[in-house]
């Protein structure tokens, strides 16, 4: 009897086991590649040009509205010539089948410092995760962001609006299809507060930042005849503790930051692209290319013991790109693009307010795997309220030559 008994629950373990894997591996099915390869790939890109305004010297190559000067002569003379190899890039990817779908795994870096090597040429990680399926971690693009409809630009930085993020996450692809797209993912936490020095009211020396949930971010694209839409969403908690044995004001807060970013790509004929763009949201701001603070200080009037709180900037912005083929070596991109920051009242009057950015390029593609450009570039830095402004005027010359190389395995 019990013989039976083990056989009877045997059997339905193995059917609850198979039951589970129907659910399951529908969650790992990718179309698989025919064959399993290993590539190395990249580019050498030398970018020169002349700076006819002046810019924070750590971003020299670049043109972003938050790094012209706040007032007047803050980064010396204009006029700077200047020659970079940051863009530069390598990278290795692999494609591997098993039973579970499709193995992927990219790794790459380019030479543009960032953090502690800012304004330096040293390795920078772009990509470095792996994709099982429909599941991916590590570090790749947000999944807030829309790549696509970044137009096709000699600036390394590109719009100031974009939304742009690489950032470590944990991301799940439920519906991938030809007409249809939807992904949802954890991502890293964190946020930039505005460094304003509030010695002479506010004591901000032991407020310290606290990210106890990951981001949750989404997207859903849908595929048209003439291109493309995606909205794209992100909720974020924000927390940061005063840590002074005794304050003598509790500066202790939290807030919710969360945005939209809608996107579509028209193709309005065999060499006419539009690209468009949206966003906005509050405390999203690290999410953007061309980042601001995502949380400042504000009054808060009638609360003695908290005179003052954090609290979560509003922002919106959008990008309007048209891109052109000329001829099949000869192409083009030319838009416009905007941020406004809506500032909290006790940020100082030179906080960055409104960045605007433009371009227009020609690129010619002479032969395969060989580019080469001119391009002009415009930014407007807008103070928060001390009426300064100042403008960013520059040439670039771009130099690309790509590389690869793809083997493939038994």
């Amino acid at each position: 009897m019990n013989q039976l008994k083990g056989m009877i629950r045997g059997k339905k373990y193995r059917r609850l086991f198979i039951q589970l894997l129907i659910i399951l591996l529908p969650a790992f099915s990718f179309a698989q590649t025919d064959k399993n390869y290993f590539e190395a790939y990249g580019f050498i890109l030398t970018d020169g040009g002349y700076n006819f305004n002046s810019i924070d010297p750590d971003w020299f190559d670049v043109m972003r509205p938050t790094k012209l000067p706040k007032y007047k002569n803050q980064f010396g003379s204009n006029g700077n010539y200047f020659i970079s190899v940051r863009q530069t890039r390598f990278g290795v990817r692999s494609s591997t089948a098993t039973k579970f779908g499709e193995l992927k795994t990219q790794f790459d870096f380019d030479l543009f410092g960032f953090g502690k090597d800012v304004g330096q040429t040293t390795i920078h990680l772009v990509n470095g995760f792996g994709q099982l399926g429909k599941f991916i971690g590590g570090q790749t693009p947000s999944t807030f962001m829309d790549t696509e409809v970044f137009p096709v630009t000699l600036d390394y930085w590109g719009p100031s609006s974009r939304v742009f993020f690489l950032n470590i996450q944990l991301r799940y692809t439920p519906i991938y299809t030809d007409k249809e797209r939807f992904a949802i993912a954890l991502e890293r936490p964190g946020a930039t507060a505005d460094g304003t020095d509030y010695s002479n009211s506010v004591d901000i020396q032991h407020v310290k930042p606290r990210l106890p949930f990951p981001n949750l971010v989404t997207h859903y694209r849908h595929n048209w005849n003439w291109g493309y839409t995606q909205i794209g969403a992100i909720v974020k908690y924000l927390e940061w503790k005063d840590t002074s044995p005794t304050p003598a004001q509790d500066l202790s807060g939290s807030d919710i930051g969360w945005g939209f970013n809608a996107s579509t790509v028209i193709n309005a004929g065999k060499r006419l692209k539009f690209k468009l763009q949206g966003e906005y949201g509050e405390g999203y701001e690290n999410y953007m290319a061309d980042p601001s603070p995502d949380v400042a200080l504000g009054s808060n009037p009638g609360n003695s013991l908290s005179p003052v709180k954090g609290k979560a900037l509003p922002a919106w912005g959008f990008l309007s790109f048209a891109e052109v083929e000329w001829t099949k070596k000869l192409k083009s991109s030319i838009g416009y693009s905007m941020i406004n920051i809506e500032n909290a009242d006790l940020q100082s009057l030179d906080a960055f307010r409104k960045g605007e950015y433009a371009l227009i390029n020609l690129r010619c593609y002479p032969v395969d795997n060989v580019m080469f450009g001119i391009e002009y570039q415009y930014g407007k830095r807008h103070n928060f309220n001390d009426g300064f402004y100042s403008n960013g005027n520059k040439i670039q010359f771009s130099f690309k030559f790509n590389f690869s190389q793809k083997f493939e395995m038994k």
